[in-house]
């Protein structure tokens, strides 16, 4: 159960509040992407293997580091690879399980995902008439992106620099019937921030745009300033377009508030904790044209500074 704010704790709540917007807004106007130093370095977030652990010694190279993992039970024995119990939570394809590849992954929890997904869905991303154009980055099966096709996206891009990774992706894809019509999914191995910064050299069509980001990458080995600098200079972001980050508790908070090179910004509108992941979302250059609870939230940043 939530605590209620006393009148006095309110309006302490509600000063931090403007001055923390007051600060951001200065920041923004100056121009200069402001990072806080704590994303400028790799995170130490340890967390356990999930399934069965293949010894060190049988280990693939290539993918996210760490053991493979192999399924157990009846799904291995219906010959199905999935340690993590992957599986559609909604839309037409909903209770569909998923393959996962060899390569260890760490993927969005289930209750994650439902959480995220209803959030979306709130935001009117797949509303009738609305044409929503994901861009899964870190796809790893596709689980995020294959969510979001199931429950009416048009068009899913999974990016990730593991090939194992991109096989089992479009085999996800045609398990799940999404692969009949080739303008609705494309796969593309490459690097997370080369794909954001330049998406032509990677095979991703010029003017090509998104509605809805996925970052959802492993937690040691990424850089979360880069990541975040890329995505929100990136050509594949347009005004209003939602971006999702996936980070752990170890890292501290995301700012409210990034700030763009063309002088926009991406403005935070949840920022929530699960376990130990944070869950952030931001519109970029929000016009107002999404559902109203798409509204800034920065109190919901200052609350996961505070508290972690």
């Amino acid at each position: 159960m939530v605590k209620k704010l006393n009148k006095k704790q309110r309006k302490v709540m509600e000063s931090s509040m403007e001055s923390l917007i007051e600060d951001e807004t200065a920041t923004s106007q100056e121009g200069v992407p402001e990072i806080p130093p704590n994303l400028r370095r790799k995170v130490q977030a340890k967390r356990p293997f999930l399934g069965h652990v293949v010894p060190e010694k049988s280990k693939r190279k290539g993918g996210s580091t760490g053991p493979e993992l192999q399924a157990q039970g009846k799904a291995r024995a219906d010959g199905l690879n999935n340690p993590s119990n992957l599986k559609i939570l909604g839309g037409i394809s909903r209770g569909r399980k998923l393959e996962s590849p060899d390569v260890y992954l760490r993927p969005m929890m289930g209750k994650v995902k439902e959480a995220v997904y209803s959030t979306f869905t709130a935001f009117g991303l797949y509303d009738e008439g609305v044409a929503t154009r994901h861009l899964d980055i870190f796809s790893g099966s596709g689980s995020v992106g294959l969510e979001s096709l199931s429950r009416g996206a048009t068009h899913c891009t999974f990016v990730d620099l593991s090939r194992d990774c991109c096989e089992t992706c479009q085999r996800n894809i045609e398990w799940c019937s999404f692969g009949s019509d080739p303008e609705m999914t494309r796969v593309v191995n490459a690097d997370a921030i080369t794909a954001l910064k330049s998406p032509t050299s990677v095979g991703i069509p010029e003017g090509s745009t998104y509605n809805l980001v996925t970052l959802c990458p492993p937690y040691e080995e990424i850089v979360y300033a880069d990541l975040l600098e890329a995505v929100a200079n990136s050509p594949c972001v347009t005004d209003d377009t939602v971006v999702l980050v996936e980070y752990p508790v170890e890292l501290g908070s995301l700012p409210h508030v990034i700030t763009r090179e063309d002088g926009g910004a991406l403005i935070g509108v949840r920022n929530r904790k699960y376990g130990r992941t944070v869950i952030a979302i931001y519109i970029v250059n929000p016009t107002g044209r999404l559902d109203d609870s798409s509204e800034s939230r920065p109190e919901e940043f200052v609350f996961c500074k505070n508290f972690i």
